[in-house]
């Protein structure tokens, strides 16, 4: 049973974390010859707050105007 762990930022709308795991699961399930119903994903939220790079939380970065 593959299993796909996922880290995103959130704020992404529902819409697109289900495509996000129908095109996921569909690569996994041709890449690996595995039938759909066997593969799991799993998305992992986590607050803007609590990303950082460099020292620099996506919050921070949104809050200074120059967020990507």
């Amino acid at each position: 049973m593959p299993i796909a762990h996922i880290h995103i930022l959130q704020g992404r709308s529902q819409e697109q974390k289900k495509q996000l795991i129908c095109e996921v699961t569909s690569a996994i399930s041709r890449s690996l010859d595995a039938k759909p119903e066997s593969i799991r994903v799993l998305l992992h939220e986590t607050a803007r707050e609590h990303w950082a790079t460099g020292g620099v939380t996506k919050a921070e970065e949104g809050s200074a105007g120059n967020e990507r």
